[in-house]
C-alpha cells in the first residue's frame, strides 16, 4: 500500500497519472496564490481608464467573473475541446499584455469597444492557432530561446514592484519589503530543510507564512473576506460588445504579440518541466485556447485570457507537471468565481508576499530562456539572431530610452515602446528569415 502511494505521488512530476486528491490539491493551490492578485489587476486599470470610468460595483462583477473565466480556460487547456488546448500543464488568466492598448480604447471609446474588440480579436488569435502548422516554422528554436529569455527578463520589474508592496501609495514600504524578505526566505529555508516531494510546496509554505505574518500587522482587512455575499453566479454579457475598425485593428496587432509570448511560455515550459522541445501540436492547441476562450472572456464583460509566465516559471522551479494537480488549481480558480468570500480571500494576499515568491521564480524563466539558446548552438548564425535581437529589445524599451520611439505612429509606440517582448520577437524573426543558413560555412571558407 505505501509503495503504492509512494508511486502515485511520484507522478507530480508526469505529465499523466493519478495524484491522491488531498496531495494534489496543495500544488494547485500554489500555482493559483502565484497568479491570483496579477489576473485581477488588468481589469482594475482597464475599468479605471474607461470614459465613462465603470463603477465600483461593475468592476466587483467582473473581476469575479475574470476568475471564472481563468478557471474554464486553465480547463480547456489541460483537457481540451477537439484541437482548443495543448493538454500541457498551462495556467491561463487575465493578461497584462493588453492592458495599455485596451485602456486607450476604452479611454477613447468606451468600455463595451473593449469587449467588441477582444472578441474579434480573439477569434483571430484562435484561428491562426488551428492554421499554426501553415506557419510554425518560422519561429525556429533560436526566436523561441529569444523571446522566453525576454519574457524573464522583462518579469524583473513585475517582481521587485510586487516585493515592494505593487502599485500603492506604501510601495517600498519597511512593512512591505519585512514581507517580502520574510516570505522570500521561507522559500529559501524550506527548499533546504524539506524532504521529498514536499521540497516542491516552497512557494505554497511562502505564502502562507507571508499571509499569516500580514495579518498580525495588519496589511490584510478580514472584514472584505465575507462582503458580497455567499454564492453568487457569473454574469453573462454584462455589456453588449461594440464594433469599431480602429479599435479591432489595434486589438489584432497585440493579440500577434501575445501568440508570441505563449509560443515563448508553453516552449519554456516543455523545456524546463518536460525536458523536450514543443511539438506543433501543442503550439497550435495552446494559441487557439489563448484566442477562443479570450473570445469566451469578452462575453462575460473580460479582457483576454493567455498563459501566466508566473506559473512556467513556478513549473521551471519545481518540476511538477502533472495536468490532473494544475487541474485542482483550476477547480478552485472556478470556484472563487462562484463563491465570493473564497475570490475575496485569494484577492486578499497582499502584492509584497506575492513578490517574495515571484522574483525567484521569474530568474528561473530567464535561466530557461539561456538553457534554450544553448541547446540551439552557438553557431555564427544563432549568436547574431539572439545577441542583436535580445540587446535592441532591451535597449529600446528601457524607461530611461522611451524617446527613441517618438517619431513613430502612437499605435506603434502603444506596441513597441515598452515590450522587450515584441520587440525581440519581431527582430529575431525578421533576423531568421534573412540570415543565410550558411554563415558558418562561409566563414570556414574565407
Amino acid at each position: 500500500m505505501e509503495r503504492n502511494q509512494n508511486c502515485s505521488i511520484s507522478n507530480i512530476y508526469n505529465l499523466d497519472g493519478t495524484v491522491p486528491v488531498l496531495k494534489a490539491i496543495p500544488f494547485g493551490l500554489q500555482h493559483i496564490l502565484a497568479m491570483f492578485v496579477s489576473n485581477l489587476a488588468p481589469i482594475t486599470i482597464i475599468a479605471g481608464a474607461a470614459q465613462p470610468a465603470l463603477g465600483q460595483g461593475e468592476v466587483a462583477i467582473l473581476l469575479q467573473n475574470a476568475m471564472f473565466v481563468a478557471g474554464i480556460a486553465t480547463m480547456i487547456q489541460l483537457y481540451p475541446l477537439w484541437k482548443v488546448g495543448s493538454k500541457l500543464p498551462i495556467v491561463m488568466g487575465v493578461s497584462f499584455t493588453f492592458v495599455t492598448v485596451l485602456s486607450t480604447i476604452a479611454a477613447n471609446y468606451g468600455y463595451p469597444s473593449v469587449l467588441g474588440a477582444v472578441l474579434i480579436g480573439g477569434l483571430f488569435e484562435g484561428t491562426l492557432g488551428l492554421l499554426a502548422k501553415y506557419w510554425r516554422k518560422i519561429i525556429t528554436p533560436i526566436v523561441a530561446a529569444s523571446v522566453v529569455t525576454a519574457i524573464g527578463y522583462s518579469l524583473f520589474t513585475v517582481g521587485a514592484r510586487s516585493f515592494g508592496g505593487g502599485y500603492t501609495e506604501d510601495f517600498g514600504s519597511a512593512q512591505n519589503l519585512l514581507l517580502g524578505t520574510v516570505t522570500l526566505l521561507t522559500c529559501l529555508l524550506w527548499n533546504i530543510f524539506a524532504k521529498g516531494y514536499l521540497k516542491q510546496l516552497s512557494v505554497l509554505a511562502g505564502l502562507v507564512v507571508g499571509y499569516v505574518i500580514a495579518i498580525l500587522i495588519g496589511k490584510v482587512d478580514l472584514s472584505l473576506i465575507l462582503s458580497g455575499g455567499i454564492i453568487s453566479l457569473p454574469r453573462f454579457l454584462p455589456y453588449m460588445p461594440e464594433f469599431h475598425p480602429g479599435a479591432i485593428l489595434s486589438a489584432c496587432i497585440i493579440f500577434l504579440v501575445s501568440a508570441a509570448e505563449t509560443i515563448g511560455d508553453t516552449s519554456a515550459m516543455v523545456s524546463g518541466g518536460l525536458n523536450r522541445e514543443i511539438t506543433g501540436k501543442e503550439i497550435s492547441g495552446s494559441l487557439a485556447c489563448d484566442g477562443y476562450l479570450s473570445a469566451f472572456s469578452s462575453l462575460f464583460g473580460c479582457p483576454p485570457v493567455t498563459s501566466f509566465s508566473q506559473n512556467v516559471g513556478l513549473i521551471a522551479m519545481t518540476k511538477v507537471v502533472n495536468r490532473f494537480t494544475i487541474m485542482t488549481g483550476a477547480a478552485c480558480m472556478i470556484l472563487a468565481g462562484l463563491l465570493p468570500p473564497v475570490g475575496n480571500f485569494f484577492a486578499s494576499l497582499p502584492e509584497s508576499v506575492l513578490g517574495g515568491c515571484t522574483i525567484m521564480m521569474f530568474g528561473s524563466i530567464l535561466i530557461s530562456g539561456i538553457q534554450m539558446i544553448a541547446n540551439c548552438g552557438f553557431s555564427q548564425r544563432n549568436v547574431v539572431i539572439a545577441s542583436l535581437s535580445l540587446s535592441m529589445g532591451i535597449g529600446f524599451t528601457t524607461a530611461s530610452e522611451a524617446g527613441i520611439w517618438d517619431i513613430f505612429h502612437p499605435l506603434v509606440q502603444s506596441i513597441f515602446a515598452s515590450n522587450v517582448v515584441a520587440v525581440v520577437f519581431v527582430i529575431s524573426i525578421i533576423l531568421s528569415l534573412v540570415l543565410p543558413k550558411d554563415m558558418d560555412i562561409k566563414k570556414l571558407e574565407g
